[in-house]
């Protein structure tokens, strides 16, 4: 678990102040009580008041939260008040709803809830409450009367709840949410098919068990892991700590079957304690950061997010960073153990976004409109968008991946899945708790590959690959129709960079999981966002397999026929840059 609070909490930012601040400040423990939903409880909360700073002199503020599982207290959310302290931004850091001293349920960021709870911190660095021994801040620069000049940054489940909170109070005047989700339905249980808004899918997806698990049980056993008598941190025995809806959330998906009334009742409650329910009421210019290490909340995530806040005007921009849930930390990116704000690419582009929306600097330059982390070039490539789908490749029945429809050959291919999983991609907690994770693999007879002739050139893929495809299943044809999305085809997509030798890569572990709408019908597939070269020689490996280990899969076994011809065959999409 500590391990898994490095990656899941707040972005954590230390470092030298710069050369004309002081760098001194001093630290205050204050409690709020705050009216959350059913009931009442107590936020607790760290203040950072920089030296000199006053009623006369009065300074912005930061305020923060931790990630799941975290606290105000944890290794990397009480640096983010020091280390914006030291530059002079009055901090404000509180233990989240239900997470170390702090009370209520876990209600998994709910806007009415834990957004509202922030709201009323927001009150307090306006000047409009006290604290709840009394404390006020007058030292907080504002834009008017109770309208304090203040910005929200932090990761995970910090990061969403800054949209949460800047969804309904408009005071909020800049975000940097990392590596946070657009939509809990997508991010649990996520469905790469049948899109009808960002990333959210019309039919249920396939249950993410293994990351859904984690931090259920996570959640659960807060009131173990931080003792105290608060009786607003207890729900019931069948549902300790979390909010009922989410216990009855994870029990559908634990139990494999999705008739139409729950799962529909299951993706509402999902979806309203997600931004995808709430964006168009976030004004904020938002800095969006994501990793591209991270099978929790993938890039298309932050990818729906962007689009959204742009298509509705709202200021937005986006990074790429190499690290997430899943890992990635390399050289000179924002390190969140050691802090190199100043030398990072992502720290210094945090910091112009802050110089730019909370002091006001017009002059400042906050960054291209997209950027992300290249690591054949250890370096960052920048665009005025995400690339556009631009290299199409055909599925040959003879199980090539070729360039025109003309080379395809025709040809019939099958699979069955077993019942229990054949495929691996990932082992979803091996690195949070320190396990090795076994290489991906595919079971023979049991997934479908096309394998593209040695590249010619270097192919820089840099976005979401799209497949569309048709298969036959008569199996699932009778069944799918039962009233139980859990009868549906489930089958899981993925791309392999292979090697002249060989040896074949998965990038970052990523697959896209489908539940097939419905199978006598062509579907779309979203394949997760990457980042990845693929050099001259290499080879594109596209993989069907009817299972992977970190989901749930077939209910039965469901053979799978893929059909070829030159002018009816599956289509592969792939965003190229440059």
């Amino acid at each position: 678990m500590l391990a898994g609070a490095a990656l899941l909490a707040p972005l954590a930012l230390t470092g030298a102040p710069p050369a004309s601040a002081a760098g001194q400040y001093t630290v205050t423990a204050l409690e709020f009580t705050v009216r959350a939903g059913d009931r009442s409880c107590t936020v607790d909360a760290d203040l950072y008041k920089p030296a000199g700073v006053d009623a006369r002199h009065p300074a912005p503020a930061v305020l923060a939260t931790n990630g799941f599982g975290g606290s105000k207290s944890d290794g990397s959310t009480d640096v983010i008040g020091k280390a914006f302290a030291e530059r002079g931004y009055v901090g404000l850091v509180y233990s989240g709803l239900g997470f170390g001293k702090s009370g209520c349920l876990i209600t998994l960021d709910d806007p009415a809830i834990d957004g509202r709870a922030a709201s009323g911190l927001v009150d307090f660095l306006a000047g409009t409450r006290a604290a709840d021994d009394g404390t006020e801040a007058d030292f907080v620069a504002s834009d008017g009367p109770g309208d304090p000049v203040v910005g929200m940054i932090g990761g995970s489940y910090g990061g969403a709840v800054q949209l949460a909170t800047a969804s309904a109070d408009h005071r909020v005047d800049a975000l940097v949410p990392l590596i946070t989700w657009n939509d809990l339905a997508y991010s649990l249980a996520p469905n790469a098919a049948g899109a009808v808004r960002g990333v959210s899918s019309g039919t249920p997806g396939v249950f993410k068990w293994q990351w859904t698990n984690g931090f259920y049980l996570m959640g659960e056993g807060q009131p173990l892991l931080v003792p105290g008598l608060d009786p607003s941190r207890f729900n019931s025995l069948s549902c300790l700590h979390f909010a009922a809806q989410a216990c009855d959330t994870i029990r559908l998906l634990n139990s494999g079957r999705y008739p139409d009334a729950a799962t529909r009742k299951m993706l509402t409650y999902a979806r309203s304690v997600s931004p995808v329910s709430y964006l168009a009421g976030v004004t904020a210019p938002t800095l969006l950061v994501q990793g591209q290490a991270d099978s929790l909340f993938n890039l298309n995530e932050a990818t729906a997010t962007y689009r959204a806040l742009e298509a509705q005007g709202t200021t937005t921009k986006m990074i790429w960073q190499a690290w997430g849930h899943s890992g990635g930390q390399l050289p000179g990116e924002l390190d969140l153990s050691t802090g190199n704000l100043e030398t990072s690419y992502v720290g210094r582009r945090i910091l112009a976004w802050f110089d730019r929306y909370l002091h006001h600097d017009e002059d400042t330059a906050t960054g291209p409109e997209f950027a992300y982390y290249r690591d054949w070039a250890s370096g960052y490539g920048t665009a005025s968008g995400v690339p556009g789908l631009s290299r199409t490749m055909y599925l040959s029945g003879d199980g090539a991946l070729v360039d025109s429809r003309s080379e395809v050959t025709s040809g019939s291919r099958g699979y069955a899945n077993w019942l229990l999983p054949t495929s691996h991609s990932e082992s979803s907690l091996a690195g949070l708790i320190g396990l090795s994770d076994p290489a991906p693999y595919d079971t023979k007879g049991t997934h479908l590959g096309w394998t593209s002739a040695p590249l010619t050139a270097p192919v820089d893929v840099v976005g979401a690959p799209k497949a569309t495809l048709k298969v036959v299943s008569p199996r699932t044809e009778r069944v799918q129709n039962s009233g139980d999305a859990a009868d549906k085809l489930v089958l899981f997509a993925k791309v392999y960079d292979v090697a002249p030798d060989g040896t074949q890569k998965l990038v970052n572990r990523l697959v896209a999981p489908v539940r097939v709408p419905d199978v006598t019908r062509p579907f779309t597939v979203e394949l997760p966002g990457i980042v990845h070269r693929y050099e001259a020689g290499h080879r594109l490996r596209f993989v069907i397999a009817g299972s992977d280990t970190a989901y749930f899969g077939n209910r039965g076994v469901k053979p799978v026929t893929v059909v070829s011809a030159p002018q009816d065959t599956g289509v592969l999409e792939l965003p190229v840059a440059g």
